[in-house]
Formats: structure tokens, C-alpha cells, sequence
């Protein structure tokens, strides 16, 4: 075990305890932090800020000796309209930045906080290594004054400004480093003073008495007080449902349902504060852009969050210029080679001039945009997708499509069998027959003789993709969207003997409705020709319920939403100074940025998903639904979601500790490495500052913390009785652990391979346009699909502006940023600053890379023929790095696109 870090004298076993909660505004309880009446024994604490105009403030609290100490203060680029002269005479003069210097300890004979050490900052012409701007200013700090424990900055200048670090040298104990990471404001626009303390993390019972008040009054501003509307330049983090994603005032159309609580529960989001609609007091008005704050935004730093500026500009101006072009929206493709000229020859888009001088598209995605001399105009051709590439007909392979349901872009549904026969839970009276027509003489007769069902449930070998309780209470509302068919499913699998999965049969289930009765009908595979093009159809059903599930409920309810409560709690309950805070912020990073956007131009009323997958005008509430009767916060751990879903079970002599039912599945077994490496440095960070059990229990911000999260940011939650209990340091090293590979592992999984396995449209169809030709048969329809059934299929395709929409999306979804920071690489400068915990991430780091040849090795066994053989793509979604672009691999820290 790791030894702990050295603690000061001082220690406070309960300084702010919380007290009882009070009502907030927006009608959430919150649980503020007072102090105790402990600390309100503990000597009189007098303000900095308020002996500033002493001369005893101005000579750092002393006129006896001092020591001269420089500080480096590095500040990003940004890209600025224009630049105020009077910056500029600032810059000059060394009037940009005012600082003072905090002491970590009180002074012995008053009791109070020592004064501060203010100094002035001046611009250098040089930039640092990395391009940043450098500003350097001078202290003299006064013997005695101790330990530097943070620092006050104040922006003079007009504009903002990203400070990124601050380095002080000359201070007898050696350089202190202080990673600022944060927008800085105009006094003009902010009055207070920024805090920003050191690079030494702090359990709230062994901060230093000097810095406590500092710490009280941050956590204050972070929180803000629930009232008004924020602005750009704030950095309040708060709380709010799902209320924003229709526009009722301009059009009914788009009016939505709220999303968060009782009826229809959901994570909450980050609240903005807007005025509300008039046609719907319940609804927000929507905006160009969604409040985050500031910190979270770092839109305007030049190269950073180059995937959000890249996807804004594809979903803002690149589709709709596009769109305008379809006169037909309606129109599919006639032909298969249709689609291929997407790839071989691409779309003349007269791109408008402003577009069309910007840069972005040229040197983001050279590889899509190519210019036509001829014309004048732009080619969009997409790149072939590494699937196709390999096997231009692997989407037509029954055995692709098992093998992707283990190691392809949803490796999260498929389950084991355990009841037979399969009965749904739905209403029978409102839904019709709960029993499946899936028979046992059917599953036998597919199976080949091998085993009955009875022993192949025993023995472990059918498996299901179960889309039917979940979707066919949508069935009859999809339907009346034009161009939208929707059914509830089941897919069955038998896992060979060689570990493949052979698909076996299709349940499609359409409920009572329009006056018919219910209609179901199971489809196999089969060599006789019509039952063969009705099996594919059926597939291409199954794969449209598999990609809206995957986009609604693996990739953003699991992922992107489920994660911003975390972020806003930790940057209410956690100083900046705490150890938690530290370890989590670089798994947090452009997340609410990103959800922001998806807000405002994805998953909205008519934004790109509601018109491209089959959950239509339903698809979030579809994924409210999915969120009330699925998910839990344990379950997102990986080994227990693998257990859950019947793909392994426990075992201490096996790997991590779980055996797999089925051994070569290649997303558990990557997972499960990377699952190991990310627990055990979280083990070690853990216990380097909890060495004793009682501390975890005792550390009153990270109670505030967990219980924030459970009671407010999943509110609809809050009494299940499956949330982990925080006790112990083993508590809440499974907690932080489940939060890490949410937003690293769990997201590349079904982030990253989207073009790969997506780029080509039919190889997973966002939605299903026309009902199987075998319900309500007419002789007309049934006369079209026999004698022509590529046309039928290619009709239940996605439309022309569907499939483009949906390929640009997936494209820009799929890129890593050039400035991308991926999980292990590189440490961060608060983890660096601890000696035992540098060592540790140094273990982390190389078991990541050991990680990468494991994989390696993985993909080139031929016995593995799930991740090997001709024409298959190697499972790389879990490899820990790559480079920029769409490369199928590579684990950022955070859920950053």
C-alpha cells in the first residue's frame, strides 16, 4: 500500500458539517455547508482584502527581511475579434495582472490570516515552448510568512483571459506550481477576486487554518444561488431538467415533454436559468447557445475543443446546406451503386462564400471536402469506411452481424436466455398476447439437431437482442410519422463451438392498433430466396432498433447525460484542493460543452436525431424510459454489467476475477483489462490519502458530494436502494472507478466506431422506412417484392438526406481532435506534484501500454475469430491511444465529442 502523504498538525475532524437542507429556487433541496460550532471557537480570521491599504498589506505584513520571490504566469492564446489598445498599454506597463500571494498558516500571535503579498505581472514579448503568452511578476515575501497556499488574481485588462498555470520560484521550500486551468475575467465584468490555491491536495479535515476561508467562499461562488438568468462569463453550476429541447412559442410541432421527474425521470442538466415559453410555462426558451460555465467552455483557445468546433459547423451550416439542396426528402437510392458514388464519386455542394472562406472544412476534414475546379463548387465524398473497405459485402454476412453484436459499435444489449419460453411483461389486455411466437420445434430446427433448448439454456448458448418491451409501446406513435415504421424485437443467438454467435431468428411484433389485431411473425435464415430477402428485411429492422438504442441509451443516456450530474456536483461539494476533485477533473473535461451542443442542434425537437432514427419525435422520451426501467448506477460498472447480463459470472480463479460465458468476446475482454488498469490506479490514488477507513466517512465534502449526486443530480433516484454506500476508501474506489470508465472506456467503446461500422448506412440502418411486405399482404405490394426485392429493401433504407446526415454526423462523432488527451498519457500537474502518486500514474501509464500489446496480440490470433479473419475489422475501440482523425481506436480521458 501506498504510504500517506505528510499531513499537517492542525486537523479538524468536522469543521463545515451539513446542515438541514433548505429549498432552492428552481424547487430543488440542496444541502449548504456552515461552519461548526468548532470553528467558530477557532481565533478571529480577518479578511486580506480588507488590509489591503495598510502599508503593513503593501510590505507583505513585515518590514524586517524578505525574500524575493518571481513568479511565471502562463496564459493561453485566443482568438479575439479585436484588441483593446488599452490592453495593449497595460501589457506595456504591467498593469494585466494583479497578485497576491495567500499564506497557508495564521499568524501565531493574532490568530488571523497573514496579510498578503501583492505584486504587479508584466508581459513578456517571447511566448513559452508551448506557444503560451508569459507574464512575470515580482514578490517580496516577508520572513515568516510560511507556506504559499494560494494565490489572488485580479484581471485589469478589458477582455478575458485563460490563465493556465503559475509558477513561483525562489521560496525557501522550493518551486510552487499553481494549474489554474480557468478563464479570467475583467474586473469590469467580475469584481471579487479570482482563487486559485497550489498544486498540494487537501482532505477538508487537514487544510491549513490560513486557507479555510478562501476554500468556504469559492465553493459559494461555484454554487451560486439558484436565481436569475447566468450569463457567458459565469462560473455557477447548478441544476435543472430537460426542458429546453423544443421551441412550442414558434411552432407546436416541436413541443416536447419535460424530462426529469415523476413522470418522466431523467438526469438533470445544467441549469441556465432562461425565461420560459408562453404557449408552455413548463418549457425553457431556447437560445444560439446554451449557458455551461465558463471553465467548461474553451471554444475560444485556439486549438482547443477542435472536435465541438468541427461538429457545430457540420450540424449549423454544412448539413443544412446540404438539406437545401434535396428538393425530395423523401427520395431514397434506386440502386446499390447509388451509394457507392457517395464514396467513389461524392455530392457537387455549392457551399455559400462565407463557408466556403473559412478554413475549417479545409484543414479539419480535408479527407470529405474536395474542391471541384471545374465548378467552382465543393465534392463531399466520403471515405470508405475500414469495414467496408475490408469486405465491401460484410453487411450482407449473417455471421458479421452476430460477430458485431460482441465487437462491433453496441456491444452493451445482447444478453443471455435464461427463461424459456419468452414472454413479454406488457399489458396483454393493451399490447395483445404476451407470449412470444418464438417456438422451441422452431429454435431446434435452426440449432440443427445439436442439443434441445433445454439443454442449450443449461449449457449457456442462446443468446438475445431484446428490443421488444421497450419499443412497441412506440409502435402505433411512430407510425403516424410519415415515412416511419417501428415494431418491438427479438433476435436470437446460438454460440458455436468455434465462440461465433449464428444468428437463428427475428420476432418482429406490431400491437393492436388502427382497428387490426396484433401481428407478429418470426423470420431465419434460410436458403430458399424469398424467405431469405424476408430474413434481411426483418435484419434491417433489428439493426434500426439496435442504432437508436445504441445513439439514445448507450451512447448518450449512459454516457454523455448521465455523467454532468458528477461534473456539477464535484464542482459544488469539492474544493479545488481536494485530492477527489483532482483525480476526477481530467475525466470531466468539454462534457458539458459537448451536451450543450447536443442539446441545441442533435438530440432537440427536428434536430438530427429525431430525423434520422426511428424513435422519431419520441427519441428522448424514449430515452427516459430507458433510463427509469434500466439503469443503475452499480450497473455501470463493467464486470457487474457483464454479470447482469448473464455474459459472465464470478470467479476468483479467472482474470479480474469474472470467467466469460463467452470467452472470445472482444469488448469484455479489452474492457475488463483497461477496467483492471483504472481500478488499480484509482486504488492507489485512493488510499494514498484515505490510509484509514474512518476518513472517508469523516470527509464532510465528499459526503455532501455523493449524496448531491444521488438526491439532486438523479434526483428520480434517489431512493433506490442499489447506490453504493460511501464509508470506506473500498466504497468509494468502486464508485470513482465506475465514474472513470464511464467517460473513458464505456464511451470509446460506442463512440469512436461509428463511421467504421456506420459509414456505410446498410450495414446499420438508422431507421426502417416501410413495413416487412409479409403484414397485412396486398397482391400489389407482395407482387413488387418478389419480383424486385433489392428495391423493397432499399426503400426501407434510410432517404438520400437521411443517410448524408447521418454519414457527416458519424464522421465528425468518430474524429480525435489533434489536441486530444488521451486516458494514461501524459500526468496532470496536481497528480506530478505528489511524489508517491507520480509513481503511481507511472504504473498506470505502463499498464496501458502493455494493455496495447495485449490487443495487438488479441487481433492477430487466428483462433479468435471474432477479432480475426478475412475481411474482419480487428476490435482497436479499446486500444488506449491513436492519432488524430478516424482511426477505430483510442481512449480519451473524457467524454470530450
Amino acid at each position: 500500500m501506498l504510504k500517506p502523504q505528510v499531513q499537517q498538525s492542525q486537523s479538524i475532524t468536522t469543521i463545515f458539517p451539513i446542515s438541514k437542507p433548505f429549498l432552492h429556487g428552481s424547487g430543488h433541496v440542496f444541502l449548504p455547508v456552515q461552519a461548526s460550532p468548532s470553528f467558530k471557537k477557532s481565533p478571529k480570521i480577518r479578511s486580506p482584502i480588507s488590509q489591503s491599504k495598510s502599508i503593513k498589506a503593501l510590505f507583505g505584513g513585515s518590514t524586517g527581511p524578505t525574500t524575493k520571490v518571481k513568479a511565471v504566469i502562463s496564459v493561453k492564446p485566443t482568438i479575439v475579434s479585436t484588441i483593446s489598445v488599452d490592453d495593449e498599454i497595460q501589457d506595456l506597463f504591467g498593469q494585466s495582472l494583479e497578485l497576491e500571494l495567500v499564506s497557508a498558516e495564521l499568524d501565531p500571535k493574532t490568530g488571523s490570516e497573514k496579510s498578503t503579498v501583492k505584486g504587479s505581472a508584466r508581459r513578456k514579448l517571447a511566448t513559452d515552448q508551448n506557444g503560451h503568452i508569459v507574464y512575470e511578476a515580482e514578490f517580496k515575501v516577508p520572513e515568516g510568512f510560511g507556506e504559499v497556499g494560494a494565490i489572488l488574481v485580479q484581471n485589469e485588462q478589458i477582455r478575458e483571459m485563460y490563465l493556465n498555470d503559475i509558477v513561483l520560484s525562489g521560496l525557501r521550500n522550493g518551486p510552487v506550481t499553481i494549474t489554474c486551468g480557468s478563464w479570467i475575467q475583467s474586473k469590469n465584468t467580475v469584481k471579487d477576486k479570482r482563487i486559485f490555491f497550489t498544486d498540494k491536495s487537501y482532505l477538508p479535515s487537514q487544510i491549513p487554518y490560513g486557507l479555510k476561508r478562501l476554500r468556504v467562499e469559492e465553493l459559494a461562488k461555484l454554487r451560486g444561488n439558484g436565481q436569475g438568468e447566468r450569463k457567458a462569463s459565469d462560473r455557477i453550476y447548478d441544476y435543472d431538467v430537460y426542458n429546453d429541447l423544443g421551441n412550442p412559442d414558434s411552432d407546436p410541432e416541436t413541443a416536447r415533454p419535460v424530462l426529469g421527474g415523476k413522470e418522466r425521470p431523467y438526469p438533470r442538466r445544467c441549469r441556465t436559468g432562461r425565461a420560459r415559453c408562453k404557449t408552455d410555462p413548463k418549457s425553457e426558451l431556447r437560445s444560439l447557445s446554451n449557458y455551461i460555465p465558463r471553465d467548461e467552455a474553451f471554444a475560444d483557445i485556439k486549438n482547443a475543443q477542435f472536435g465541438a468546433k468541427l461538429l457545430y459547423s457540420v450540424l449549423h451550416a454544412v448539413i443544412p446546406t446540404v438539406e437545401a439542396m434535396v428538393v425530395d426528402k423523401d427520395l431514397g437510392f434506386p440502386y446499390f451503386t447509388e451509394i457507392d458514388k457517395l464514396f467513389n464519386e461524392g455530392i457537387n455542394v455549392p457551399f455559400p462564400e462565407a463557408l466556403k472562406e473559412k478554413s475549417l472544412w479545409q484543414s479539419a476534414l480535408p479527407r470529405l471536402l474536395k474542391e471541384a475546379t471545374d465548378t467552382g463548387n465543393s465534392i463531399l465524398r466520403f471515405e470508405t469506411p475500414d469495414a467496408m473497405e475490408r469486405d465491401k459485402f460484410h453487411w450482407f454476412r449473417d455471421e458479421e452481424f452476430g460477430r458485431q453484436t460482441l465487437a462491433g459499435l453496441n456491444p452493451y444489449c445482447l444478453k443471455l436466455v435464461t427463461e424459456w419460453p419468452l414472454t413479454s411483461k406488457l399489458d396483454h389486455a393493451i399490447y395483445g398476447s404476451a407470449k412470444s411466437a418464438i417456438t422451441t420445434e422452431l429454435i431446434e430446427e435452426e440449432i440443427g439437431g445439436i442439443m434441445t433448448v433445454e439443454e442449450a439454456l443449461k449449457q449457456k448458448k442462446l443468446f438475445m437482442l431484446d428490443y421488444h418491451d421497450l419499443l412497441l409501446p412506440y409502435v402505433e406513435k411512430v407510425r403516424k410519422i410519415e415515412g416511419s415504421i417501428l415494431y418491438g424485437s427479438r433476435t436470437l443467438f446460438f454460440l458455436n463451438a468455434d465462440g461465433t454467435l449464428r444468428p437463428l431468428a427475428i420476432e418482429l411484433t406490431r400491437p393492436p392498433m388502427d382497428g387490426k389485431s396484433q401481428w407478429k411473425q418470426v423470420f431465419s435464415p434460410s436458403w430458399q430466396s424469398t424467405k431469405c430477402w424476408l430474413w434481411r428485411l426483418a435484419k434491417a429492422h433489428v439493426l434500426s432498433h439496435d442504432s437508436g438504442y445504441h445513439q439514445l441509451v448507450s451512447h448518450w443516456l449512459r454516457t454523455h447525460c448521465c455523467v454532468e450530474p458528477y461534473i456539477i456536483a464535484t464542482n459544488r461539494q469539492l474544493s479545488g484542493m481536494h485530492p477527489i476533485n483532482r483525480l476526477l477533473q481530467p475525466h470531466f473535461r468539454y462534457t458539458m460543452e459537448i451536451n450543450a451542443l447536443a442539446r441545441q442542434l442533435l438530440i432537440n425537437a427536428d434536430g438530427m436525431v429525431e430525423s434520422t432514427f426511428t424513435p422519431r419525435k419520441y427519441s428522448m422520451e424514449l430515452s427516459s424510459v430507458a433510463y427509469d426501467k434500466e439503469w443503475r448506477f452499480d450497473y455501470e460498472a463493467l464486470p457487474k454489467d457483464l454479470i447482469r447480463r448473464g455474459l459472465a459470472v464470478e470467479d476468483p480463479n479467472s482474470p479480474q476475477g469474472l470467467r466469460l460465458t463467452i470467452e472470445d468476446n472482444p469488448y469484455a475482454n479489452d474492457g475488463l483489462d483497461i477496467w483492471a488498469a483504472l481500478r488499480q490506479w484509482v486504488t492507489d490514488y485512493v488510499n494514498h490519502y484515505y490510509p484509514e477507513k474512518g476518513l472517508v466517512e469523516s470527509d464532510e465534502e465528499l459526503q455532501a458530494w455523493w449524496t448531491e449526486i444521488r438526491t439532486v443530480g438523479h434526483a428520480d433516484k434517489k431512493d433506490e436502494p442499489w447506490w453504493p454506500g460511501l464509508k470506506t476508501p473500498d466504497d468509494l474506489i468502486e464508485i470513482i472507478t465506475t465514474m472513470i470508465w464511464v467517460t473513458s472506456g464505456h464511451h470509446a467503446a460506442v463512440n469512436f466506431g461509428q463511421y467504421t461500422f456506420s459509414g456505410y448506412f446498410p450495414n446499420r440502418p438508422t431507421i426502417a422506412r416501410n413495413k416487412m411486405p409479409t403484414e397485412d399482404k396486398t397482391d400489389e405490394d407482395w407482387k413488387s417484392f418478389v419480383e424486385k426485392p433489392e428495391l423493397t429493401l432499399l426503400h426501407c433504407f434510410p432517404s438520400k438526406i437521411q443517410a448524408t446526415k447521418v454519414m457527416l454526423t458519424m464522421d465528425t462523432l468518430s474524429s480525435h481532435s489533434p489536441d486530444e488527451e488521451y486516458v494514461g498519457k501524459h500526468v496532470e500537474q496536481p497528480w506530478a506534484a505528489d511524489p508517491v502518486i507520480k509513481a503511481a500514474f507511472e504504473r498506470f501509464s505502463g499498464s496501458l501500454k502493455e494493455i496495447e500489446g495485449i490487443i495487438d496480440a488479441r487481433n492477430a490470433n487466428e483462433c479468435l475469430h471474432n477479432r480475426n479473419g478475412a475481411g474482419v475489422v480487428p476490435y482497436e475501440l479499446l486500444k488506449p491511444t491513436s492519432g488524430p482523425g478516424v482511426t477505430g481506436k483510442g481512449i480519451p480521458y473524457s467524454i470530450s465529442i
